[in-house]
């Protein structure tokens, strides 16, 4: 062989063996490197968050560092997760059950009440994801139970305020005739059987009136009404009880209030709010009664100095039947009716009832009308006395 030819094929060969040499060193590292680093865990795809935007359950994602990387707004707002972490115990003892053994899980979950939250109830279902996440799907099932409840409390409180004064009046009617030679005993059972009469008409009315405006879409025909004029009538009829409680009712409203509605329904709204401050607040005070016309609504204030609501009752007050004190109702002749007819007459006039409250201090209720209609002109009939 030439020896030129034999030097260029020594020197190509040379260079190949260091270039494999360098290859096989470079493949090492990488190898060690991959030994030291395990491969991370299979990334959320980047649709998923469109995903969990559309499903009709609150939707979370967990890693197994139990870090929520991805969560639909409604996830959030259940209040279930703080930061990247989810906050609820139970659930997440479910998420580490799920990631030890990839079993898929399904369960209903009571969340406690806290002093600013009502007990929440969950239905949750959880599945592995991708081999190092857990999928977790919400539903609130809250309101169900809370219909639930109302369904049960209606059917218990209707039996039991059916039967109370039912055998009291047959009790009542048993004594009279055993008694009919005590003129004094007669006249006492009788006015007994009055005021049970009265307690039950009143019941019997309230569940009438309840379903009357529950199965009502709204006002049929609204007429221009002075608030002064369904306050003041509330007022007149509220106090016989207010004088027997020393109680003095404070009015002030604005004079030129008005709204588009039903005198006669507003004045039973205001009464029933009326009525339930004077029965819970302590004999001496005061209870206040203001209307004003607001940027967008009229209010209607009603505020008491009583015994006040705790923030766990006070989304639940406004239910049929609910007492959050029903030996307290029962002795002040409450039926757990007042505040759900003054919820619905209120949305039938496209407005709303809410509550402040603080235990200790008191309570005040708010009723919130529409403004009336700018094309009605107060030359119209309006309804009530005249100004």
């Amino acid at each position: 062989m030439d020896p030129t030819n034999a030097a260029l094929i020594g020197g190509l060969a040379g260079v190949l063996l260091g270039s494999m040499s360098v290859f096989s060193v470079r493949v090492s590292e990488r190898s060690q490197r991959r030994m030291a680093h395990p491969p991370a865990a299979p990334a959320i795809p980047d649709g998923a968050s469109a995903v969990l935007a559309v499903l009709g359950s609150s939707a979370l994602v967990l890693d197994r560092g139990e870090r929520v990387v991805n969560n639909s707004p409604e996830a959030a707002a259940l209040g279930l997760i703080r930061g990247d972490r989810l906050i609820e115990p139970t659930l997440l003892t479910l998420v580490r059950q799920v990631l030890r053994d990839g079993e898929i899980r399904e369960v209903e979950v009571e969340i406690p009440a806290t002093a600013h939250r009502a007990p929440n109830w969950l239905h949750v279902r959880m599945a592995p994801l991708l081999d190092a996440h857990v999928l977790v799907l919400v539903d609130d099932r809250t309101s169900a139970h809370r219909v639930e409840e109302v369904r049960r409390d209606f059917v218990v409180n209707v039996s039991h305020e059916l039967k109370t004064p039912v055998g009291g009046l047959s009790l009542l009617a048993e004594a009279i005739a055993d008694a009919r030679d005590d003129p004094e005993a007669v006249e006492r059972f009788a006015s007994r059987i009055q005021l049970e009469s009265a307690r039950l008409g009143k019941l019997i009315k309230e569940i009438v009136d309840l379903s009357r405006l529950q199965s009502a879409d709204g006002l049929t025909e609204a007429r221009r009404v002075r608030i002064a004029d369904v306050v003041r009538e509330a007022i007149e009829i509220s106090q016989v009880e207010a004088q027997a409680k020393d109680i003095r009712i404070v009015e002030r409203v604005d004079p030129a209030t008005v709204v588009d509605g039903d005198l006669s329904l507003l004045v039973t709204a205001v009464r029933n709010l009326i009525g339930n401050a004077i029965s819970y607040s302590p004999a001496g005070t005061e209870v206040g009664i203001g209307a004003a016309i607001g940027a967008d609504a009229v209010t209607i204030t009603v505020t008491d100095h009583g015994r006040g609501i705790p923030p766990a009752e006070q989304e639940r007050i406004f239910e049929r039947f609910y007492r959050g004190d029903a030996a307290r109702s029962r002795a002040t002749g409450g039926t757990g009716l007042g505040l759900a007819i003054v919820k619905h007459i209120c949305a039938n006039h496209g407005g709303g009832v809410s509550v402040w409250s603080r235990e200790g201090q008191g309570s005040t209720f708010t009723i919130r009308l529409p403004l009336p209609e700018a094309r009605i002109t107060i030359s119209h009939p309006v309804e009530g006395n005249a100004a």
